[in-house]
């Protein structure tokens, strides 16, 4: 068995409209443990279908429980802010050379 790259490792999320179940596929450590937590915590509403020994996981859960947030950019003035802040407060002020749009 051969060790896969970080490009292989992804996250799938199925999510078909005729169904109230989503499946989730994926190697990222952080989101399996949320998911092995949450199928603990509610096990009728989340469950493991399967794990590979390469390192993914795939859960079933309701729909319903499932949600994803898109976070826009932080404004100038909330940036100038946090920056303040920050100098406050001893923290480092990293500076990034790229601008996203």
């Amino acid at each position: 068995m051969r060790k896969l790259s970080k490009y292989e490792k992804e996250t799938i999320i199925n999510w078909n409209e005729g169904e109230n179940i989503a499946s989730i596929y994926t190697f990222n450590a952080s989101l399996k443990r949320r998911l092995e937590d949450f199928s603990r915590k509610y096990p009728l509403l989340c469950r493991l279908e399967r794990s590979t020994p390469e390192g993914s996981a795939t859960y079933v859960l309701d729909k319903s429980r499932l949600s994803i947030r898109l976070v826009p950019p932080y404004s100038e003035e909330r940036l100038a802010a946090a920056r303040e802040y920050a100098k406050e407060h001893g923290f480092q002020v990293i500076q990034t050379e790229e601008k996203i749009a």
